[in-house]
């Protein structure tokens, strides 16, 4: 493995030989109804993409996760030349979220990503109510907010948006690096394997990859089960991070 050190705080490595050709970065990350965690991994899965590095800091919570008999750093890297996709298992403590986004903001522009698409939950309160959930997106600059005009994406005219998706945005912009969130509707405090696939199908407008989300849906159940754990760390961190404005208007539109 060859180190790429962003910073004092936060490590992201990647294997030697690892090639970018401009590609467009995914981030998935623990968040409202696990929305990002959820659509990275199936993405990752239905597509076969390898691991090509991992994030490392102390600022992460002493633990490793271990599939199929291996143990693997929680914060992983996939992909090929075209597409990155980053995810953890773990909750993104709230003295993480800052020193982990610039990093991974400075990577981003290091590997010359032409696009960072950001995938997580919008909480609804009627989400039990809603069949299909609805994405809205939201752009850093005028030439992502073109792309999703373009894409006919449905854009959150207005409100906040909070946690590591917002500083990430934030960022970027400070790079001069394009970047968009979508937002599914999905439940506040369950994952919602239903949202995350709505998320996959708007991101497929990027990317064209594809992707059947039948088996997600099916498998529904079976994943809510298996993310629970880390639904209930991620929301011991939520109200820190202030999640669930998303629904409030800015006070000066009141």
């Amino acid at each position: 493995m060859t180190s790429t050190v962003m910073g004092e705080e936060v490590r992201i490595v990647e294997k030697e030989g690892v090639k970018h050709k401009n590609p467009i970065v995914i981030e998935g990350l623990p968040d409202v109804g696990l929305v990002g965690t959820i659509a990275a991994s199936y993405i990752v899965e239905r597509m076969g993409y390898k691991e090509i590095g991992y994030i490392e800091s102390d600022l992460f919570p002493p633990v490793m996760v271990v599939h199929e008999g291996k143990s693997k750093n929680p914060l992983r890297i996939y992909g090929d030349e075209g597409v990155v996709v980053v995810l953890s298992e773990v909750a993104i403590p709230v003295g993480a979220v800052y020193p982990l986004t610039e990093a991974l903001a400075d990577w981003v522009k290091e590997i010359d990503s032409k696009l960072v698409i950001s995938m997580t939950g919008l909480p609804a309160t009627n989400r039990i109510d809603i069949e299909k959930p609805e994405v809205f997106a939201v752009g850093n600059n005028e030439e992502a907010l073109n792309e999703l005009k373009d894409k006919q994406m449905e854009l959150l005219e207005e409100g906040f948006i909070a946690g590591p998706y917002a500083v990430m945005l934030r960022e970027c912009s400070k790079r001069k690096i394009s970047a968009i969130s979508l937002l599914a509707q999905c439940f506040p405090v369950y994952p919602d394997p239903g949202a995350a696939a709505s998320a996959i199908e708007s991101l497929d407008k990027f990317l064209k990859l594809g992707i059947d989300i039948k088996e997600l849906l099916e498998k529904g159940e079976e994943i809510k089960l298996k993310a629970r754990d880390l639904m209930r760390q991620t929301a011991l961190s939520a109200p820190e991070m202030q999640k669930g404005v998303e629904q409030d208007m800015p006070i000066m539109y009141r």
